[in-house]
């Protein structure tokens, strides 16, 4: 296994004036560009006396500079902790405190909403936008980093060459990264990565889906998640793919635009994103050629110029739609396997860096999400036919928690396995298929084991439904669903279009998991980064 930081120094030396991190319609970096930064980063921490295995936040919307500033705190063995831009800045002020962060990378506007003053280990914070000195406690801290460039220019008066690029990788179990799983405020879950998960994630990546120098891709997954982290930044830019960033959640035609002219190898979305493009616009084409459909010779030819179309849409270059976080609807499933569309679901989480499950497109069983990364076990008597607790181990999970020893005790087997929280089973290929979360699944009066994702995936086959959360109320199914058709419904229809859904669904459902009620629900569910529905909301 090679330590992806010696890869990242090889494609620099390699690839000095290629593009490597570029804002979409707006800034771009070469190879040469990262180095130079990686460099004043590092005269900047020895100036301002911050170590290897200190803590420095990140708290901004994506960008190449947020990419070339995670890269000169990396690389210079600094503790990078990334912060969402969507948590509230209250929790921005105590996440930073836990994290023992000494400095803070954000924007002005997010910076303005903050509360210095609660954030007591903080040294300075600077705009990662322009590198301005936002505020500062630290006065030699604040001189150094003004002085950085200065100080570059004289020790390279005429700039870095690539023979001078040279990092340190004697640091395989070194703190990389915490990454926190949420912005709570009570009891925060830092999950820690030392520098041989992240490796081991660049390895595996390569190994099952190589790319090479001069590809692209576009990353519009939140940096501060693992999945956009790790897939979409780290993991492509090593290996001399230049990234382009969308920054804020793109409009769908702002998507394609960049799509179509970026043309990326690879596609790493939500399954939702997938779903809504199977929605409103594959599933309505099909149906006006629902007659060619019924006919054998001309099925294929209506599938196969449909995966024509959607691979131009995305650039014409896509080798693999990588899809994670969530299951994929079995109806959009279905479609994507007739159209051979290459697409795969994969399975993970932050604290496995983040990959769990994974099998490629042309090996990938239809309602799985891959075969375990490394060892997996399914904490069951039956574990091919009765779901268990999913356990993990390997060298790309976390080794706990941070400065939480309660939560990191409650993590692991007394065996050295990882307790997932997920429930699942595997057959007899290696093959995962999750059943839900151990929190989640509902236990009926009759010692039925029901799993509230397999009856969403029947709520979502209906064409009124757009979101749903199934939950248990004194016993009973309750669905609550979201639809945007219904808000210019009199409460006539409404009440009609409500039924028709619970008596769709049930048609489809065995007894003991009947839906007794459909409740409407006024807006989208909130979701997390990996756009999961937050369950514990709507209990």
């Amino acid at each position: 296994m090679k330590h992806y930081l010696k890869k990242l120094e090889e494609t620099i030396i390699k690839q000095w004036d290629q593009k490597a991190l570029c804002d979409y319609g707006g800034d771009n970096f070469s190879y040469s560009h990262i180095a130079e930064c990686i460099e004043q980063f590092r005269l900047f921490f020895t100036a301002a006396g911050i170590n290897r295995g200190d803590k420095i936040a990140i708290c901004a919307k994506n960008s190449a500079r947020w990419a070339m500033t995670f890269w000169g705190i990396n690389v210079n063995g600094v503790v990078v902790v990334p912060l969402l831009a969507d948590f509230h800045p209250s929790n921005v002020n105590s996440l930073v405190v836990h994290s023992d962060s000494v400095l803070l990378f954000t924007d002005d506007d997010i910076w303005a909403k903050l509360n210095p003053e609660e954030m007591v280990t903080l040294k300075a914070a600077i705009n990662v936008k322009d590198g301005k000195l936002l505020w500062y406690r630290d006065k030699a801290v604040a001189d150094a980093w003004i002085a950085r460039e200065t100080v570059y220019e004289e020790r390279y008066p005429g700039g870095m060459k690539p023979e001078q690029v040279d990092y340190n990788v004697d640091n395989g179990n070194d703190l990389a990264i915490i990454n926190y799983t949420s912005g709570t405020t009570g009891n925060p879950k830092g999950v820690m990565l030392t520098y041989d998960a992240m490796s081991d994630t660049d390895d595996f990546a390569n190994t099952h889906f190589p790319n090479k120098p001069g590809e692209t891709v576009v990353s519009m997954l939140p940096l501060a998640h693992m999945y956009g982290l790790a897939i979409e930044f780290i993991h492509p830019n090593v290996d001399g793919v230049t990234v382009y960033f969308l920054g804020k959640t793109p409009s769908p035609s702002t998507l394609l635009k960049a799509m179509t002219e970026v043309k990326p190898y690879m596609v790493v979305t939500v399954p939702l994103v997938m779903e809504k493009i199977y929605s409103n616009s594959i599933k309505p084409a099909l149906e006006k050629r629902k007659w060619m459909l019924a006919i054998p010779g001309l099925s294929g030819m209506v599938y196969n110029a449909a995966r024509k179309t959607i691979l131009k849409v995305f650039g014409g270059q896509v080798r693999c739609f990588i899809m994670g976080g969530a299951a994929l609807n079995p109806e959009a499933e279905r479609c994507f396997r007739k159209m051979r569309l290459p697409y795969t679901v994969g399975y993970g989480m932050t604290e496995a860096c983040p990959l769990l499950g994974w099998e490629w497109w042309t090996e990938f069983v239809p309602g799985s999400c891959g075969k375990p990364v490394h060892e997996l076990r399914i904490d069951s008597y039956e574990p091919s036919h009765v779901a268990g607790e999913i356990q993990a181990r390997g060298r790309n999970l976390t080794t706990g928690y941070y400065k939480n020893p309660e939560a990191t005790q409650a993590a692991f087997t007394a065996d050295g396995w990882f307790r997932t929280g997920d429930l699942g089973v595997m057959d007899k290929d290696g093959n995962i298929f999750i059943r839900g979360r151990i929190k989640s699944m509902i236990l009926n009066s009759s010692g039925q084991n029901i799993y509230p994702e397999e009856v969403e995936a029947v709520l979502a086959n209906n064409h009124y439904v757009d979101e749903s959360v199934v939950v248990d109320r004194e016993g009973k199914i309750v669905a609550l669903v979201y639809s945007e058709q219904l808000e210019n419904k009199n409460d006539e229809e409404r009440a009609e279009i409500v039924n028709t859904i619970r008596v769709e669904a049930n048609k489809s459902l065995p007894a003991y998991s009947k839906i007794a009620k459909v409740e409407l629900v006024d807006s989208p569910f909130e979701k997390t980064p990996k756009m999961s529905i937050k369950r514990y909301l709507y209990h």
